[in-house]
């Protein structure tokens, strides 16, 4: 399960906070446990996760253009805070992701460093939720019983 989770989020204290509590007696509360231990990170374990993330991917048909605008708003943004850009794009569509990415890449640049650590860390607890219930989901067994704890 550590494995999994590290997956989800690379912060070790994260994950062993939530294998520590184990058995969960559903989804919902591993889901609630792991929410909780992203809002309990500290400046250490959030850039030990930051150091792990990549900016998102692009729809396969994005234009070159688009990818140097993308990795200059990234260069300006990491120069600025020191760590990758994160967002949580949810149910984005496709066709709006490219847009959603610069946007939140530039109106964030307007953070101060302290202001933005908060912000990162709030979209690193939603990327590690939705990977989590993406795992717990590829778990299921036919019958569709989730995974033991």
């Amino acid at each position: 399960m550590r494995g999994v989770l590290l997956s989800c989020l690379s912060s070790v204290s994260w994950a062993d906070r939530i294998v520590a509590h184990r058995p969960y007696p559903d989804l919902g509360a591993l889901l609630a446990a792991a929410d909780e231990a992203a809002y309990d990170l500290g400046p250490a374990d959030l850039a030990e996760a930051l150091a792990a993330e990549s900016l998102p991917a692009l729809p396969a048909d994005t234009y070159a253009a688009a990818h140097t605008a993308l990795s200059a708003a990234h260069a300006a943004y990491e120069a600025r805070f020191g760590h990758v850009f994160v967002i949580y794009l949810g149910d984005t569509p496709v066709g709006e992701i490219l847009d959603r990415v610069l946007e939140g890449i530039r109106s964030r640049l307007a953070n101060d460093p302290e202001e933005e650590r908060i912000v990162a860390a709030d979209q690193l607890r939603r990327l590690a939720k939705k990977r989590l219930l993406d795992a717990a989901w590829g778990a299921r067994g036919r019958d569709g019983a989730a995974p033991g704890g």
